[in-house]
C-alpha cells in the first residue's frame, strides 16, 4: 500500500494517475490529511464513538468511513424496538450465561437506552411507551408454562434494577389468534422512529464537525505501530487511531467470534381500525411485532433456518417470507384483509456469547461489535465503552 495523504501539491498529479484516483488537492488535504480517528461503520455504535471521541478530544479530526448509502447492517433496518429481552429470551440466555451475567445484559441494555434517550430526545427519537407484550402460540404450551412459572424469579433478580416488576400476566385483548390464553406484559419497553433516530445522531455528528463519507470500504488496514494505513481500494491514507464498528460484519477482525445474522422483516399497507399498539414478542425473540401508525411490521424466522441466515447477503428467502405472512394471517390479523407494502432485511452481529465485544487489538485498532440482536438498546453504551477505550 502506498501513503498519499500527505503528499505535497506537487506531487499530487503523478499519484493521482499511478493510482487511477480523481481526488483533488483540497479533498486529501481536508478528508485524508492529519487524521486522528478513523471510525469504520456509522451506524449506532459508530456515531457514538465519534460523538464520544469528540467530548474527549475537542481539537481532534474524526473521520466516520460507511461502505453503504447509508448506515449497512441494521442501525436503519431493525423493527424499532426499545426492549432488553422478552421474558422468554431471559430464561434461554440463562442456560448459556450465568445469572450475575444475564443481568448485567439487561443493566446494560437498560443503561444504553437511557443513553440513547438522553443524547437525542425522546420527540426526535418518536418514543412511543406502550409496554411491550410477549404471546404464546397455543402449541407452545412448555414455553409458556416455563415462562409462567418462573416469571417470579425473573422479576426477583431484575427488581434491584428497575425498582419494581418487569413482567406480568395480562389477558390478551388484540384479537390474536391461537394463542395461550395470558401473554406477559413489560411496562418499560417502547417503540422508537429508527429513521429518524439515526437522522438525529447524524445530525449531531455533522454539527460536532465530524466528517462521514459514504459508500467507502475499507479494504485492508495496516498496523504500524503507532498509526495506522487504511485502503480503501487503491487509496490509502493514515489515521492516528482506527475504531472498527462493523458489528456483522466484524467475523474477520474478530477471528470468527462474531457471526453474522440476518433478519427479514416484512410492513404491511394501513389497516382500516387497527387496534395494536405495542411491542411484541414471540418464541424466545425469534419473531417479533409492532404497529407503525396503523401498519403492522413483522420481523424474524432465522431460527427456521439458521445455516442460510447466518450471511452478510441482504435478501428474502421464501422459507421467512411464508412463516412472517402465515403468522400474519392466522395469528396477528386473523380475519382482516392485509398487503404487503415492504419487505427487506438487516445484518446483526452474533456469537456464542451474548456478551458485546468491546475490545483493544493493538495500541492503535479497537472495535466495538456482537451487539446480539440489541443494538437500538447497548449500541449507544458499546460506542461510548468503545472511544473511552482509546
Amino acid at each position: 500500500m502506498k501513503r498519499i495523504a500527505g503528499l505535497a501539491p506537487k506531487n499530487y498529479y503523478f499519484y493521482e494517475k499511478y493510482l487511477n484516483m480523481d481526488l483533488s488537492y483540497w479533498e486529501l488535504k481536508n478528508w485524508f490529511t492529519d487524521v486522528d480517528y478513523t471510525i469504520v461503520g456509522s451506524g449506532i455504535v459508530g456515531l457514538h464513538a465519534a460523538l464520544r471521541l469528540r467530548e474527549r478530544f475537542p481539537q481532534s479530526k474524526i473521520l466516520v468511513l460507511e461502505k453503504g448509502m447509508l448506515p449497512q447492517g441494521a442501525s436503519t433496518k431493525n423493527a424499532g424496538f426499545a426492549c432488553f429481552g422478552s421474558l422468554s429470551e431471559i430464561i434461554d440466555d440463562l442456560k448459556s450465561h450465568a445469572v450475575e451475567e444475564v443481568v448485567n445484559l439487561v443493566h446494560k441494555r437498560w443503561k444504553g437506552l437511557q443513553l440513547l434517550r438522553n443524547r437525542l430526545g425522546d420527540d426526535s427519537i418518536d418514543f412511543k411507551p406502550y409496554g411491550g407484550y410477549e404471546l404464546f402460540l397455543k402449541d407452545d404450551e412448555s414455553s409458556y408454562e416455563d415462562c409462567l412459572r418462573k416469571l417470579p424469579f425473573i422479576n426477583e433478580i431484575l427488581r434491584p434494577l428497575f425498582k419494581a416488576d418487569v413482567f406480568a400476566k395480562e389477558v390478551g385483548r388484540f384479537g390474536f389468534n391461537g394463542i395461550q390464553e395470558y401473554l406477559v406484559f413489560n411496562p418499560f419497553e417502547a417503540q422508537i422512529d429508527t429513521g429518524n433516530m439515526m437522522q438525529a445522531l447524524l445530525k449531531q455528528a455533522v454539527a460536532e464537525n465530524i466528517l462521514i463519507l459514504n459508500q467507502q470500504t475499507v479494504t485492508s488496514y495496516l498496523d504500524k505501530g503507532n498509526s495506522v494505513e487504511v485502503a480503501l481500494g487503491d487509496f490509502s491514507y493514515t489515521s492516528k487511531k482506527i475504531l472498527f464498528a462493523t458489528n456483522g460484519f466484524a467475523n474477520e477482525l474478530t477471528n470468527g467470534a462474531v457471526k453474522p445474522a440476518r433478519a427479514q422483516v416484512l410492513i404491511t399497507e394501513p389497516i382500516k381500525n387497527l387496534d395494536i399498539r405495542g411491542t411484541f414478542h414471540l418464541d424466545r425473540g425469534y419473531y417479533y411485532f409492532r404497529n407503525i401508525g396503523d401498519r403492522i411490521l413483522l420481523g424474524g424466522g432465522r431460527n427456521l433456518d439458521f445455516e442460510t441466515e447466518n450471511t452478510t447477503a441482504f435478501g428474502q428467502t421464501e422459507i421467512v417470507q411464508k412463516k412472517l405472512e402465515e403468522l400474519l394471517k392466522e395469528v396477528i390479523l386473523p380475519n382482516q384483509d392485509f398487503q404487503i407494502a415492504h419487505r427487506w432485511s438487516g445484518i446483526m452481529g452474533i456469537g456464542n456469547s451474548k456478551n458485546p465485544i468491546v475490545s483493544q487489538l493493538s495500541d492503535s485498532v479497537y472495535c466495538g461489535v456482537r451487539l446480539g440482536g440489541m443494538g437500538v438498546a447497548i449500541g449507544s453504551l458499546i460506542g461510548t465503552e468503545l472511544a473511552d477505550l482509546v
